[in-house]
Order: C-alpha cells, then structure tokens, then sequence
C-alpha cells in the first residue's frame, strides 16, 4: 500500500479491525519512510460492475462516486459517517448479487432512491430532484404530493 505523504510502497499494519457491520476491514498503517499513519479499508468484491450511463456510454462502478452523491444529498442532515457506510454496503452488495456486471444507472438510482427514503426523508427529495431531473417548484410539489400520497413522508404529529 502505497503513502499518501510520500509515495513509498511499503508500510505497517498498526492496527486492524472489523468495519461496515463485518463487510470490511479497517485497517491503521504507518510508513516506514516518512512515519504518516494513515488508513485503508479492504472489501470482498464479488465482480468487477460496469455502469452503462443513459446514452449508452459504459464506465467502471466507483463506489466512492456513489459514496460522494450520496454525501451531497445528506449535507447537513443527521445520519452518521457509520450509517452512510451501511447504506452504501447494502446498495454495493445488491448490485453485485444482481449476476449482472452491467448495471444501469437508472437501477442505481432507484436503489439509491429506496434507501434514502428509509434513511432520511430530506435528503431522499434532494437526491430525486437530481435523479428525476427537477428543473422548476413545481416538479419538486408533484414529487412530494406523490409521496404523501403513496404514504411516505406526511406532516409529523407534534
């Protein structure tokens, strides 16, 4: 594992632990060169997946692409570090026991979709005004009143 101070292949594990629920390895190494400590994360990949984009166009599945969209839509919201790592987990693993090493973007954005709703009700709206491709209030209104009405996020009682 390379440094990310200073560019040396060769460092030390100093310490390892379980993460993501079992799914992965934390790991805290040091370099011998420069003596940084910094941390690596190792997970079972099942199979390398292609994303095929709307115009037909195929990119490498990037889990820390999804990681960062994600992020955006839970800006300021209050859902921990630890539960955008299961989130994250459980869509990876969903589209890995798919079979398929094609995936749409469109099957990615609807797993998205369906675990944001689970997870934070805000941050589910802000990701779909991407996703769905919002470009007045209006669609944001019907996006919402549709969702009432499917029994989703309704009025709270106080």
């Amino acid at each position: 594992m390379r440094c990310p101070f200073c560019g040396t292949a060769d460092s030390v594990v100093k310490d390892s632990r379980p993460a993501e629920e079992d799914s992965a390895v934390r790991r805290r190494r040091g370099c011998t060169n420069c003596g940084g400590r910094f941390t690596t994360f190792e997970r079972v990949q099942l199979r390398d997946l292609t994303v095929v984009k709307r115009d037909g166009r195929k990119a490498a599945f990037e889990r820390d692409k999804l990681r960062r969209s994600v992020k955006i839509a839970l800006q300021k919201r209050p859902v921990s570090e630890e539960q955008i790592d299961h989130m994250i987990s459980g869509i990876v693993r969903r589209l890995e026991n798919m079979g398929e090493s094609e995936i749409k973007t469109s099957d990615i954005g609807q797993m998205v979709m369906e675990s944001l709703s689970e997870l934070d009700p805000v941050a589910f709206i802000r990701y779909a005004s991407v996703y769905k491709d919002f470009n007045k209030p209006a669609d944001f209104a019907r996006f919402v009143e549709a969702q009432v009405e499917e029994g989703g996020e309704g009025e709270k009682d106080e």
